[in-house]
């Protein structure tokens, strides 16, 4: 990957894959290990982008699809993954804001389901629900209806009535 291809076309946009790596991850390894994974296919995909939407919803779309793939390889190879997944405490890796309520936020997307953590992040991210229905590939009522589940369900997450 050239220097130039980074500087310019990824690292403007580092902040959406940071997210959504971060979403799908819960140690620092696999974040690294992710986040590697969407630049180098961002890099190999480039020639593909058709410029029929922007950039960063490109980047958006490409980042999600390689980490719900790394996850679905990754269940592959281990069974209990799961389980695995759901119980992590906040662990001294999985603090990677300073902000405690952040930390709490995090652990509780995880526990959503892969497509609506992916919904759940495009929200937090200001995106229309145009924009997040173009990308996950549905209707802009279905991402509305969704959300307000998504915010239920966080909800009680957070106020600890859901494990």
């Amino acid at each position: 990957m050239s220097n130039d291809f980074y500087t310019n076309s990824i690292l403007p946009h580092s902040g959406i894959i940071i997210k959504i790596c971060r979403a799908y991850t819960d140690t620092q390894e696999d974040f690294e290990d992710y986040y590697q994974e969407v630049c180098l296919q961002i890099w190999r995909s480039k020639d593909r982008f058709r410029e029929e939407s922007k950039w960063s919803t490109w980047i958006y779309r490409l980042a999600l699809n390689c980490c719900l793939t790394l996850i679905k390889k990754k269940k592959n190879n281990r069974q209990n993954i799961a389980s695995d997944f759901e119980q992590k405490e906040i662990g001294e890796e999985n603090k990677i804001f300073e902000d405690e309520s952040l930390n709490l936020l995090y652990v509780a997307i995880r526990k959503l389901s892969e497509i609506d953590r992916a919904i759940i992040l495009l929200y937090l991210e200001e995106k229309p629900y145009d924009i997040i229905a173009e990308i996950i590939g549905t209707s802009n009522n279905n991402i509305a209806v969704r959300i307000i589940r998504i915010k239920e369900r966080l909800k009680k997450l957070l106020d600890g009535k859901i494990n």
